[in-house]
C-alpha cells in the first residue's frame, strides 16, 4: 500500500469515483510533470450539494463542501498517475464559490479544500490559492475546485 493511501486509510477518507465531464471537456490533462485537473464540483453521496453561500447555509457547510470538491479533485490525479505517491506538489488551487455579492468568507469556505490537501500530502500539500465568490455554478453547487499539481 502507498503512503498516500495508507494516511487516507488511517483517517478514513475514502475517494468518489472520479466524476464524469458536465460539458465537452476532459476531467485533466497531462503536460510533462504538471497536471491540470478541471473544475470538481462537490457532489455526495445524494448527489450536487447545492446552494448559495450567504442564503442560510453555514460556513462550516461550505468547507464541508469544498472538503468534497477536494476529494474529487483528488480522486481525478489518482485517475491521471495511478499512485497519489507521485504527487511531488499540489502546485495551485482554484476555488469558487457560489454566494451572494456581500458575502465575504469565501476564502474561509476554501480552506476546506485546502485543509485537505495538507491533511493527505502534507507539505507537499501546501499550495497557491484563488478563490472567487461566483454567481452561480453548474448544477447550483456550493463549491468548485480546480488545480494545477506536479507529478512523477
Amino acid at each position: 500500500m502507498s503512503a498516500i493511501a495508507r494516511r487516507l486509510a488511517e483517517r478514513g477518507i475514502e475517494l468518489p469515483a472520479p466524476a464524469t465531464p458536465m460539458a465537452n471537456y476532459v476531467p485533466f490533462v497531462r503536460m510533462g510533470s504538471l497536471l491540470v485537473i478541471s473544475g470538481q464540483i462537490c457532489i455526495g453521496p445524494a448527489g450536487v450539494i447545492a446552494g448559495k453561500l450567504g442564503t442560510g447555509i453555514s460556513l462550516d457547510e461550505g468547507q464541508a463542501s469544498a472538503r468534497i470538491a477536494a476529494l474529487h479533485v483528488i480522486s481525478q490525479i489518482q485517475s491521471a498517475v495511478g499512485n497519489l505517491d507521485n504527487v511531488i506538489r499540489i502546485v495551485r488551487l482554484g476555488g469558487f464559490i457560489n454566494c451572494t455579492p456581500d458575502y465575504l468568507d469565501a476564502p474561509k469556505v476554501m480552506n476546506g479544500a485546502s485543509d485537505l490537501m495538507v491533511e493527505v500530502f502534507g507539505d507537499k500539500g501546501r499550495h497557491a490559492r484563488t478563490t472567487v465568490g461566483v454567481a452561480a455554478l453548474p448544477a447550483n453547487a456550493q463549491v468548485e475546485v480546480e488545480a494545477l499539481v506536479e507529478v512523477a
